[in-house]
């Protein structure tokens, strides 16, 4: 079973206070990339794959999205989704997404924000979440980059120029990460931009999109904070069409 981790009340206050979770997709500074990615929704069948508190769940529905169903293993964030959701072509279901198998057809587009990584066998996932789509059907998702899960020791150095430098070791050492993000003891699975890649090939998907997101210039201007987050990607996002 995944790690539900979000139902620590520790992790999941910290994780409430996140500007993302504040400010729901506004907060999340890699959303206009991800968002472009996306297909026009109307009249589609959403299925949003480790939804949280439903942000994109409500965001696909205001776009024309016929119905949306958010899935996540974390009843602490369905609680909070279904009550800041009054709509009824939007439902929210508990699953842990290593064995959740929606029904072949049910779908035009499957999403999914920063979830992918904590998940043992992606690869099942992706093959049911495909056998859930038509022909021509899209999956639109993103992750943690790989130069960010491959550390044992994620942080921060200093180069010889005094520079900040984002060191990498064990890139092809694939397999689970324990960071202390928020919390102790987070579980997060490394895989190389390649197994992605592969995954999704397996799964009867061709790749539309690849995105090796960090901020960009105008952001950076906006937030000098951030200006040595472009010295590398800080996300993958990837766009995939059902074969």
């Amino acid at each position: 079973m995944t790690q539900n981790i979000y139902d620590t009340p520790a992790f999941f206050s910290a994780y409430s206070q996140l500007p993302r979770s504040v400010h729901g997709l506004a907060g999340a500074p890699e959303w206009p990339v991800l968002q472009s990615l996306l297909p026009d929704l109307r009249g589609l069948k959403v299925l949003d794959l480790g939804c949280g508190f439903g942000w994109f769940c409500r965001w696909a529905r205001a776009n024309g999205a016929a119905s949306v169903l958010g899935v996540d293993v974390s009843e602490n964030m369905l609680a909070r989704a279904r009550e800041e959701t009054g709509d009824m072509a939007v439902s929210y279901e508990r699953a842990d997404l290593e064995r959740f198998a929606p029904a072949p057809g049910s779908f035009d587009l499957a999403y999914s924000s920063l979830a992918f990584h904590y998940l043992t066998d992606l690869g099942g996932l992706l093959e049911r979440v495909g056998q859930a789509l038509p022909p021509s059907g899209m999956l639109v998702c993103s992750v943690e980059h790989p130069l960010m899960t491959a550390p044992a020791h994620q942080g921060w150095s200093l180069d010889p120029g005094g520079q900040p430098a984002w060191p990498v070791n064990g890139y092809l050492a694939e397999g689970p990460r324990r960071t202390d993000w928020l919390a102790k003891g987070v579980i997060k699975q490394h895989r190389t931009i390649a197994t992605y890649l592969d995954l999704m090939l397996r799964a009867g998907f061709a790749l539309t999109h690849c995105v090796e997101w960090a901020p960009s210039e105008d952001q950076v201007a906006a937030h000098p904070e951030w200006a040595k987050e472009r010295e590398r990607p800080s996300f993958l996002l990837l766009g995939c069409k059902r074969l």
